[in-house]
């Protein structure tokens, strides 16, 4: 049975394609983590030794890349953004392969009538790499079920905001290492159960009333005249509504599909459950590699008022160590965010 363990962490700095430039030989720092529908961060602070700080010396934002392993397996990988030389060490900030999407644009203009919103996502992504790619493969895992009706316009927008604003409208997407992950909203295959005993220190449980919404409205572009709605007064919470532009979409179909994704997710008031300031017992049954935004944990709860059980969409993941010193020894946390899914809002 897997295990969240202690893990201890090595890192390297690469070139976009993969050859090294240093090893990271001691470690005193690792911060990393995963994000739902955004690029993630990380961070190491290296004391360098030998050789190990002539070749740290030449490392460059963008030029180079930072991979993180955990117990010898890959966890994380991107562009170094900061690189920072001090007389403590060299620390490296670095973000994951999404980032290079926050700097791209659509390279030519399309139209998308009918298809299925992981067909749109999955040109943006190819169509933001295509002109330099660091390397890149997409694993689409099913089908959004929500049709396109998307339209791109050649060096207007980013792509990654294009990708984010397709998230709202029924998918998901995370990165691990090289590959983008694509995923309906409502999927919900678990990677494991956590119940309080795997919360020593206790979890919040929250009710996320500033996204309750019961009426969505849905604008799509100008030209097209596309404005359609979604909801109304619900018998329990009243009448609460918004307003949100879509410039991309071009259909009422698709603007409707929009609105009806939206309503899925805003009605109830969505609950989550946070653990940022709370570590995963190494006991638990979790492997943390396996812990990737868009899958799910089965969490069984009843130490606070607001009992939980239920299956939470993971949308956040943060792992750090430190190396520990003389007077303190060092140390994992393992903290995840979590959120009600797409099925279990609907029934599913």
């Amino acid at each position: 049975m897997a295990s969240a363990g202690c893990g201890t962490h090595q890192a390297r700095i690469v070139t976009r394609k993969g050859a090294t430039v240093a090893e990271a030989d001691v470690l005193t720092e690792v911060d990393w983590g995963r994000e739902l529908n955004e690029f993630s961060s990380a961070r190491v602070l290296i004391n360098p030794s030998g050789d190990c700080c002539n070749h740290l010396a030449n490392v460059r934002s963008w030029l180079h890349e930072l991979q993180i392993f955990r117990d010898d397996k890959a966890v994380w990988w991107g562009p170094i953004l900061q690189p920072q030389w001090s007389v403590n060490g060299v620390e490296i900030f670095a973000a994951d392969r999404l980032a290079w999407l926050d700097r791209r644009v659509p390279h030519e203009s399309i139209t998308f009538g009918d298809s299925d919103l992981m067909d749109v996502a999955a040109w943006l992504i190819e169509d933001g790499y295509a002109p330099d790619d660091p390397g890149h493969s997409i694993y689409t895992v099913g089908r959004a079920g929500v049709s396109g009706g998307r339209a791109y316009t050649k060096d207007v927008g980013q792509t990654l905001d294009h990708l984010r604003d397709l998230a709202e409208t029924g998918l998901d997407f995370t990165a691990v290492g090289n590959t983008i992950i694509l995923l309906p909203d409502a999927y919900s295959a678990s990677v494991g159960s956590l119940s309080d005993g795997d919360f020593p220190e206790g979890l919040v449980v929250a009710e996320d009333g500033s996204n309750l919404i019961t009426r969505w409205i849905i604008a799509g572009d100008e030209d097209s005249g596309v404005l359609v709605s979604e909801g109304g007064a619900d018998a329990e919470y009243g009448l609460l509504e918004r307003y949100e532009e879509q410039t991309s979409i071009t259909t009422a179909a698709s603007a409707t599909a929009a609105a009806r994704s939206k309503l899925l997710g805003s009605v109830p008031a969505p609950i989550f459950l946070d653990t940022q300031q709370v570590t995963i017992s190494p006991e638990a049954a979790v492997d943390v590699a396996s812990l990737v935004p868009g899958w799910s944990l089965d969490i069984a709860s009843t130490a606070t008022c607001r009992t939980v059980a239920q299956r939470l969409k993971i949308v956040g993941l943060k792992v750090s160590e430190t190396g520990g010193g003389e007077d303190a020894p060092g140390s994992e946390s393992v903290q995840v965010q979590l959120a009600v899914t797409g099925a279990e809002v609907s029934g599913a």
